[in-house]
């Protein structure tokens, strides 16, 4: 009967897998430099400003239940679809004027 190599459920090769993550290195020096390309890297890109970032800036939406008056509802209806967006947007302009107001 021939005896069969124990081997852990991590490896099946038998070897160990490198501890540290791809596009790191082993040595010291050698990470220093890493870092110190991808500061040079960053660096290099352009400088990006508040008002670029709130351009595609796309908040996570949450599922409520608003029961709002009848004529109200009917108003925003009235231009036909995408009525819930008008309502945010409008919403969102009351939250901001009284945000800046404080």
């Amino acid at each position: 009967m021939k005896q069969r190599k124990r081997v852990s459920k991590s490896s099946k090769s038998g070897r160990r897998s490198p501890k540290s993550p791809k596009g790191k290195t082993k040595k010291t020096g050698q990470r220093r430099v890493l870092t110190l390309h991808a500061s040079i890297e960053e660096s290099k890109r352009p400088r990006v400003s508040m008002q670029d970032v709130l351009e595609f800036y796309k908040p996570i939406k949450k599922p409520v239940t608003l029961r709002l008056d009848a004529d109200v509802l009917a108003w925003f209806k009235r231009d036909g679809r995408r009525y819930q967006t008008r309502i945010n947007s409008a919403l969102r302009r009351v939250m901001e004027r009284e945000m800046k107001a404080e």
